[in-house]
């Protein structure tokens, strides 16, 4: 019986694959690194096939820890980042680099190379705008590919298909040129909700009006949890799988682990609008479900069925928060490699010094997180970062206090985008936090005790791969909805409660966030 299923994950970094039973278990992993080309600054870059092979290679690994048969393997899933895979007409790369070199075809989410075309696709004020905040973020695929147009005019004119890069892994390992619901409707600015979905009238206003047929785009989506085929003979022996093997459809990074995460939750939509997912890792993403849409400027969405059937799905986040503190340790005097021992060490000193110093501890410095832009509420990724009150302090002991008022500033910014969405309707009460941050305890405290939120933690802390697999059951039949799936292979949590005695201290801290955000304006405004 075919009653286990292999998810991927396509991260910045690399690639990772777990192999999952219909009730969730986790029984094997693996994990292969990927190359990133920043061949000048605001320009990311992957080379697709060296994704691949380092897929293939994770899946291999974590089959074979597994130690199950590839006869017992119903689905394979994948998720990814918000990256743009480019190909010619005969499926091969093509460069999106000013390198050059073809083998560089696919700009990385975190490129921002696409500022100014951002910035006009805002200022057509379109209808389309009113789904992503009224805002165009440049880590969105429309950008992207204006700038791509305009900027290598000769890949533009080779262009046969443009993929989000989860829908070009289902497309390596199918051939069906299927795209996601959840892909196109989060990054591509499709309306999943209207017929047609693609909006033709501001194609042409951003000058993209030969967008579909350059890049082989259809009209419909495939929703998640549907089977967009079975592998291929060549991918089925790439990946060391079957040809039996169905894929489905392929899935946002942060919102495969919102369905890790709110599994739980999934068959109950009551239950669904208090619960709210935040995937914390080099960027933190936060997903909230409604089953009205509602409005949402400074944030991404409202999507219709981006993941669950006759659901509205908004999108907030921050830009850089684990890479923030992996900066703020990278430049300090006192740091160095940012390695997870360095954290650690840091984590620790900050303990022994808040027991000493109390709540005075590094009172004085405050942080805006915006190192990055400012991806919500401001929905600004012009922004800066600030920092206030610095002194000639290089030891060790003043990067644990930077370190520790940064880490607030990042809390300080969930809190913020929380009331945001509860100004625009939403009202979730409860954080379910997944990712790199879990092992963070100066996170994971503040987390709770400056959003006053109840904080759980899936006792597996593998919610992308978990959502990607509850997503693949239902494409080979081992479930009938996600719902079903999902209460079937959540795992439970781990509760945490805020310490109410903090409250006064965070309010203050949280009044002169925003005082922050006021100085700052004033001061980028004076002539």
């Amino acid at each position: 019986m075919r009653d286990h299923v292999v998810a991927v994950d396509i991260g910045t970094g690399s690639a990772r694959a777990g192999v999952f039973t219909s009730r969730g278990a986790l029984l094997g992993k693996g994990e292969h690194p990927i190359i990133m080309n920043r061949p000048r600054e605001n320009h990311a870059e992957h080379d697709s096939e060296n994704i691949w092979a380092a897929v293939c290679t994770a899946v291999r690994a974590a089959v074979t820890a597994s130690g199950v048969d590839v006869a017992v393997i119903g689905a394979i899933g994948f998720d990814a980042t918000c990256s743009l895979v480019v190909r010619d007409t005969e499926g091969k790369p093509l460069t999106v680099s000013t390198g050059g070199e073809d083998r560089f075809d696919t700009i990385v989410w975190l490129d921002h190379r696409a500022l100014a075309e951002a910035d006009f696709c805002t200022a057509t004020k379109h209808q389309v705008l009113e789904h992503s905040g009224h805002f165009m973020s440049p880590e969105m695929e429309m950008p992207k590919l204006m700038w791509l147009k305009k900027n290598l005019p000769q890949s533009w004119a080779k262009a046969g298909y443009f993929f989000d890069l989860a829908d070009f892994m289902t497309w390596k390992a199918t051939g069906s040129l299927a795209r996601s619901r959840c892909t196109l409707t989060a990054k591509w600015n499709y309306l999943a909700h209207r017929q047609p979905g693609w909006q033709t009238d501001f194609l042409n206003v951003i000058g993209l009006g030969d967008l579909r047929e350059r890049g082989s785009l259809p009209e419909e989506t495939t929703p998640v949890g549907e089977s967009v085929g079975t592998l291929t003979a060549q991918a089925a022996e790439a990946l060391g799988l079957d040809r039996e093997c169905h894929v489905g459809a392929g899935m946002i990074d942060a919102y495969a682990g919102a369905l890790g995460t709110l599994g739980g939750h999934a068959g109950d939509l009551n239950a669904l609008e208090h619960q709210l997912a935040l995937i914390a890792g080099t960027s933190s993403c936060i997903v909230s479900f409604s089953r009205e849409r509602k409005r949402s400027t400074g944030m991404w969405g409202p999507y219709y069925e981006a993941v669950f059937p006759d659901t509205w799905l908004v999108e907030a986040g921050q830009s850089a928060t684990g890479a923030l503190l992996d900066y703020i340790v990278g430049m300090h005097a006192a740091g160095g490699e940012p390695t997870a021992a360095l954290h650690d060490r840091i984590v620790k000193r900050i303990a022994e010094l808040r027991a000493i110093e109390g709540d005075a501890f590094a009172e004085r410095i405050h942080v805006l997180p915006d190192f990055h832009g400012n991806r919500s509420p401001l929905a600004d990724p012009h922004a800066v970062g600030v920092v206030s009150g610095l002194t000639l302090d290089a030891s060790f002991d003043g990067l644990c206090r930077l370190y520790w008022r940064t880490s607030i500033g990042v809390a300080l910014g969930i809190r913020h985008i929380l009331e945001k969405m509860h100004d625009y309707g939403y009202v979730p009460d409860t954080l379910h936090v997944a990712g790199g941050h879990v092992k963070n305890a100066v996170l994971m405290e503040l987390y709770s005790d400056i959003t006053g939120c109840k904080v759980v933690v899936p006792k597996m802390n593998e919610a992308v791969l978990l959502g990607t697999a509850i997503a693949a059951s239902v494409s080979c039949g081992l479930y009938d909805s996600l719902g079903a799936a999902g209460a079937a292979m959540y795992p439970g949590g781990h509760e945490r409660l805020p310490d109410t005695r903090k409250k006064t201290i965070y309010d203050r801290d949280y009044r002169r966030f925003l005082a922050m955000y006021r100085h700052r304006a004033e001061l980028e405004s004076m002539e």
